[in-house]
């Protein structure tokens, strides 16, 4: 079958709708630079939308607290300012180089092919957050029968938790901030940890401990069981195999998720591990004129710190570091946008 014709060559392609890509686009936008995004999820906003809809937002600047639905929704409709070209349900398959059309015999550009379409950028940022992901399942035969059955690995929705009694398994924030919120909707909530210590913010741990929901530390499940659906769980004490029968409506499994580059580990850029892209200090890959921000980054001597406030100034990073490669004369620094008329074009 014949490939479709390119689309006209943009200044600046995302490859994620996340918050990082969502914000770059805006930003990119704001330096006047054309902007397409795409993302392989049907929805924009990358995890906040498949994973964490109803989740609290506790570090981005400006918001106390906020439901990662409606930082999807500020973020996606701040993007739209510029009308950047958005493709959802959008897969990036392979990235080439080639050369850039009516441009000088030395001028090249980027094609990402799609299953979709075939696109050209003069600059390519990768934001697709943790790639490809799957939930951790934990290795317990009995868990299987109830997937969809009352065991899930995320919450959706909140109210669907409304007034049932519910047991929460992990120790990190996304177990301890769906005890939280479940705990203002739930019948009950219990939440067991295989050892002490959780791997949350403070702050979400002090609530936990102020609440009303049961902490077990040192649990984990031995079998869960039910006719058809989730009715009981039985957990166990691993430091003295005690056993203790719980009746659940639900059971949330917040054990994280595996994630991998997927096609991006093809397209020649470095990668660190499964999950990470190799960026420097100007969040430039080893590819010129392809930049990558946000949790799937890896800066060398750094720790990952996957949040999305850090995210969001990486990608700042990678778009200023962008249009100074592609525009004749282009600064890095743009100047403060509250000295731009209009604060923008």
């Amino acid at each position: 079958m014949a490939t479709a014709p390119p689309e006209p060559v943009v200044d600046v392609m995302f490859i994620g709708a996340g918050p990082s890509g969502l914000f770059g686009a805006f930003y990119a936008g704001l330096r006047e630079m054309s902007v397409r995004v795409i993302d392989n999820l049907p929805q924009a906003g990358g995890q906040l939308t498949a994973l964490y809809p109803e989740k609290l937002i506790y570090d981005v600047p400006g918001h106390p607290a906020i439901l990662a639905r409606d930082l999807v929704t500020n973020l996606l409709w701040q993007a739209q300012k510029w009308n950047p070209a958005i493709g959802l349900a959008e897969r990036a398959t392979t990235l080439t180089q080639v050369p850039l059309p009516g441009g000088a015999p030395h001028e090249t550009c980027w094609r990402i092919e799609t299953d979709k379409g075939n696109y050209l950028t003069r600059a390519v940022i990768i934001t697709a957050g943790i790639g490809a992901f799957e939930p951790i399942r934990l290795n317990n035969d009995s868990i299987l029968p109830f997937e969809g059955k009352g065991v899930a690995y995320l919450a959706s929705d909140l109210n669907a938790y409304a007034g049932k009694r519910v047991l929460i398994v992990g120790g990190g924030d996304s177990a301890v901030d769906w005890a939280l919120a479940l705990g203002k909707v739930a019948r009950e909530v219990t939440l067991i940890h295989r050892r002490e210590g959780f791997r949350a913010h403070d702050a979400s741990v002090n609530a936990l401990q102020a609440s009303k929901v049961d902490v077990r530390l040192f649990h984990e499940i031995r079998v869960l069981q039910g006719k058809g659906r989730l009715e009981r769980a039985v957990i166990f004490d691993n430091r003295t195999q005690a056993e203790t029968t719980l009746e659940v409506d639900e059971a949330i499994l917040a054990l994280g998720f595996k994630a991998d580059l997927g096609p991006i580990r093809e397209w020649g850029v470095e990668t660190v591990g499964r999950r990470y892209v190799k960026v420097n200090s100007r969040m430039e890959t080893n590819l010129p004129g392809v930049y990558a921000a946000g949790d799937i980054t890896s800066q060398e001597g750094v720790d990952p710190l996957n949040l999305i406030v850090v995210g969001l100034g990486q990608v700042t990073v990678a778009v200023n570091y962008a249009y100074a490669r592609i525009k004749p004369g282009g600064k890095v620094f743009p100047g403060h946008s509250s000295e731009r008329a209009g604060g923008g074009r």
